[in-house]
């Protein structure tokens, strides 16, 4: 993650952890959790506010990066740190995230299509697949 992103995202953070994970302005209504999460080489802590679905226990986020031809750096991070911390609403939970695939992927990406206010945007502007995240809890 780029000094530009963590600046960008302080903002966020703080207004998340300020009202108890609710956040205006263009994420209103927007169900948004902190990710946690560590640098895939450096090892280094990062923090990035991330949309998700709920899914029963599951939380579901997607490497969607606004619609750029790239993995956000998360995606590399969790792949190779899974066992990580996200903050929903004013809980922090320990969780254990994997890439969803096939029939899953399929399904839980039609549902960020028909349920997220950005995601059919950001699927239209890349040509790459998004990887979905289903984050499990470890406690």
């Amino acid at each position: 993650m780029t000094q530009e992103q963590q600046v960008r995202n302080r903002p966020v953070v703080e207004e998340f952890r300020a009202n108890g994970g609710v956040v205006g302005g263009a994420f209103e209504g927007v169900a948004l959790l902190l990710l946690h999460h560590r640098g895939a080489k450096s090892g280094a802590a990062h923090l990035s506010p991330v949309a998700y679905l709920p899914d029963g226990p599951n939380w579901v986020i997607v490497a969607a990066n606004g619609g750029r031809p790239t993995h956000p750096g998360w995606y590399h991070n969790l792949l190779a740190h899974p066992e990580t911390v996200i903050e929903v609403g004013t809980s922090t939970r320990r969780v254990t995230a994997r890439v969803a695939a096939g029939a899953e992927h399929d399904a839980l990406t039609g549902r960020f299509l028909r349920e997220s206010k950005f995601f059919g945007g950001f699927a239209q502007t890349t040509t790459r697949t998004i990887p979905v995240f289903v984050l499990e809890p470890r406690d």
